[in-house]
């Protein structure tokens, strides 16, 4: 099991999910290589590509974004998105507990759209995710935006 109580995590969950701040993600590490415990490591107010800078090769983590797109020229769509970052370097006892833990995150960080499994920042490119995001969304009135 993963500890995942720290309640700056909920803090921060919060923040994103609001109208009223102007955060946009949330980086999730654990304390050390051999800790259950995830802490919250950083928050900003970019996107998706900047969390991605935040994201390092040897530790595996967890994020949570906010991804604002255009719905069509009169209207725009926000939805959230759960990162769970597996570094290239990451080793294999940790990928192992990475997904057993994932069920502990997921009660903290409860709705989102999509999940994202990546593992270099290439996996995180903003256009990527929103075209996951669109598929995922239902009604689409731009269809120029499939295509």
């Amino acid at each position: 099991m993963a500890d995942v109580k720290d309640p700056k995590i909920a803090e921060a969950y919060e923040k994103i999910r609001s109208n009223n701040d102007e955060t946009t993600w949330l980086l999730l590490d654990y304390e050390s290589d051999k800790s259950n415990t995830l802490t919250l490591t950083k928050t900003g107010t970019g996107n998706i590509e900047e969390l991605a800078k935040e994201l390092q090769p040897q530790r595996a983590s967890f994020a949570y974004a906010k991804v604002r797109y255009e719905n069509d020229e009169h209207s725009f769509r926000e939805k959230f998105v759960l990162v769970i970052w597996i570094g290239e370097e990451v080793k294999i006892m940790r990928r192992a507990k990475v997904s057993v833990h994932l069920a502990d995150v997921k009660s903290v960080l409860k709705a989102y759209s999509i999940e994202v499994s990546a593992s270099t920042p290439s996996d995180l490119k903003q256009d990527d995710v929103v075209t996951r995001l669109r598929r995922a969304g239902g009604a689409n009135y731009d269809r120029s935006k499939f295509d």
